[in-house]
């Protein structure tokens, strides 16, 4: 079967693309408008049921077109109440998600791309190496998949997203932005772009692009004050060194009261003393941001390890005390290896894993 055959994956589509595919097919644009809600009702409803659709519309989209689902895999729960969910993909690769529960709101970390490509030294996913990006609809899919999920576990509402799963999102920017789209359209998933976060290693071009045509809220993973170190942990400092990079946090478009937020992981002995912090200060004056302050998870591979929380809180103080605004991120899910987006793949063969990933038609 030719790419130009094979049916179409409606959940690639946002509502712009989505109307222009109707219009290909002899329909009036309008279509599109109607369509795009059936696609989003949890579970999927095949294109029969939807009802408020002409009947030959449907039964051209049955032959035309599918509604792209998956299934998770794998389901590990931590005592903390964080959830990692492990999906097969339809090439037999695997991605993961985390979802983080709290008093009154749930907030999905979602990937981008099958690994990453990024090679951060202190990240398990860096480690995996970089496999391919995912498409719109596998980004857009984990979302729906764990909103399906979580009526019967009764947990509480899904509200935000944050792009801090496997993979670089910058790397990966046309289908994470095309993702941001259904993400956000009052039709699709009806998610505020306020609750929705995208984390970057520091890809600057794409960064300033993502201020420009989005209104999310950006997180820069920045882990050293200078840039030896940060070299050093992060490959794509050699790139965009601090300097650049710290720049363009300036010039980030974010509405009036956003802030740009920064993650800092704490490695005990390798950016972690008074004068790492008091860097820290001083780089960062100028930009209008939050702090957020994580001790390394430690896992195996690697050698870092976790400063004492009276090192954390006191390099926390010490930014306080230049005004800045700092919280300290508690470690979710570490006993399900699911922690500070640190995650490695356990369903090493979807081949042989049940369910897979489904498409629906009919």
């Amino acid at each position: 079967m030719t790419d130009s055959q094979r049916p179409v994956d409606l959940r690639e589509l946002t509502q712009e693309k989505l109307i222009r595919f109707v219009v290909r097919q002899g329909q009036p644009a309008f279509r599109g408008k109607q369509l795009l809600p059936w696609l989003y009702k949890p579970g999927a409803p095949a294109f029969s049921a939807m009802t408020d659709l002409a009947k030959d519309f449907r039964s051209l989209l049955e032959k035309r077109a599918r509604i792209s689902t998956l299934v998770p895999t794998l389901v590990e729960r931590s005592r903390d109440g964080a959830v990692k969910f492990a999906f097969c993909l339809e090439d037999g690769r695997a991605i993961e998600s985390v979802l983080i529960p709290e008093e009154d709101r749930s907030t999905l970390c979602i990937s981008s791309q099958v690994g990453c490509a990024m090679g951060c030294s202190f990240c398990l996913t860096g480690a995996m190496g970089f496999g391919r990006n995912l498409s719109v609809a596998e980004i857009v899919n984990q979302v729906c998949a764990v909103r399906d999920w979580m009526p019967a576990e009764n947990m509480p509402p899904l509200t935000n997203l944050v792009f801090m799963g496997m993979g670089e999102p910058l790397a990966n920017l046309e289908r994470v932005l095309d993702a941001i789209s259904i993400f956000t359209e009052q039709r699709g998933l009806d998610f505020s772009n306020r609750r929705i976060t995208v984390s970057t290693c520091g890809l600057v071009p794409q960064m300033l692009r993502l201020g420009e045509e989005t209104d999310v809220n950006l997180a820069i993973s920045l882990h050293a004050a200078d840039d030896r170190t940060r070299s050093e942990l992060m490959p794509v400092n050699q790139t965009y060194p601090l300097a650049e990079l710290i720049d363009a946090a300036r010039r980030y478009r974010q509405k009036r009261r956003k802030r740009v937020m920064f993650e800092y992981t704490l490695l005990a002995g390798v950016n972690d003393s008074d004068e790492d912090a008091r860097k820290l200060a001083v780089l960062l004056r100028g930009v209008r941001c939050k702090i957020n302050l994580l001790a390394v998870n430690p896992v195996a591979g690697n050698d870092f390890r976790s400063p004492a929380m009276e090192r954390v809180l006191h390099f926390q103080e010490i930014l306080r005390r230049q005004d800045y605004t700092v919280f300290i991120r508690q470690s979710r899910g570490s006993d399900i290896s699911a922690a500070c987006g640190q995650l490695a793949g356990k369903t090493e063969n979807c081949h042989a894993a049940t369910p897979r990933a489904a498409a629906h038609s009919s």
